[in-house]
């Protein structure tokens, strides 16, 4: 029964039901958004590009973040963990290899769309499939280091859930986040914000703007920024000094991603938005022959 286990420091009933709520909400809707995002993509063979195979790929990595929220959902509303130590540890490896192979599928599409539009090249299939390849393995190595005891992954605040533990902030955990974070997400922010300054440009010089350049970046470091901070910030001073339920806004906005990622990439997408629209209602629209060309 729920009232027989203890209420985790620092929240009430309402605050644990909340955040619960929010990740269910956040897990399921996320999910089906990019698993239509998937499903439209292996169903209408006008969406296989090599870009959208990108788009694609960030579906499905997002698919693996909204699973992660939807089980600490459910550990929410029975007020504790469940699935013991082990499985503590695997859902922190899910989670973190499912959001650092999101956060590289973004930076890729930036890449990609600035090739497009700027250098006017076109991704083929050995690239992309390549490229797509590196990120799950590169994102899966940074990810396995905490289950050998570089890092260690650990319950959240609410524990409810696993991810990087941040609460020691010792020399182990401080040698682990620098060069994580420089290679999984700095030099990410930094594709990101380059490439749609160029293409800003580009837009200028034409006086023709395809989309909003600045919204993938916002989005971005909305969803992910809070996580840098509090993770930084445990490496300087004493992260158990903030309260536990500001500390739990950081993994509630990264978990937005997933929807905001559709938003952008899929249905911001005139060319996937017109496969998705085929594969729903079966009806075929005419969309434009340039790839990413978005709103």
């Amino acid at each position: 029964m729920v009232s027989s286990h203890p209420l985790p420091e620092g929240f009430s009933d309402f605050d644990v039901f909340s955040l619960g709520s929010c990740l269910l909400v956040e897990g399921l809707l996320g999910f089906v958004l990019n698993a239509v995002t998937v499903v439209s993509f292996l169903k209408v063979r006008g969406l296989r590009t090599p870009s959208n195979f990108l788009v694609f790929s960030l579906a499905l990595a997002d698919m693996g973040i909204c699973t992660n929220a939807t089980i600490a959902a459910f550990s929410s509303f029975l007020r504790y963990w469940p699935y013991g130590s082990e499985g503590c540890q695997t859902h922190g490896f899910h989670g973190f290899v499912t959001a650092l192979a999101s956060i590289h599928f973004i930076a890729a599409i930036a890449w990609d769309r600035y090739h497009q539009y700027c250098t006017r090249t076109k991704l083929q299939w050995s690239s992309a499939i390549t490229l797509a390849v590196f990120i799950w393995l590169f994102s899966a190595f940074w990810s396995a280091m905490p289950l050998f005891g570089w890092g260690e992954y650990d319950y959240e605040p609410l524990r409810t859930c696993c991810t990087l533990d941040y609460s020691k902030g010792d020399r182990n955990y401080v040698s682990y986040l620098i060069p994580m974070s420089t290679f999984n997400m700095a030099i990410q922010v930094f594709v990101v914000m380059s490439s749609y300054q160029s293409i800003a440009e580009k837009f200028k010089k034409t006086g023709n703007p395809r989309f909003n350049t600045s919204t993938p970046l916002k989005a971005m470091l909305f969803c992910w920024l809070p996580y840098g901070i509090l993770a930084f910030y445990a490496a300087v001073q004493d992260a158990n000094l903030v309260s536990p339920k500001i500390r739990m806004i950081a993994p509630i906005l990264a978990k937005t991603s997933p929807m905001f990622n559709v938003f952008l990439y899929a249905l911001g997408n005139e060319n996937y938005r017109g496969g998705i629209w085929q594969f729903l209602t079966g009806e075929k629209i005419n969309v434009p022959q340039t790839e990413n060309k978005s709103k």
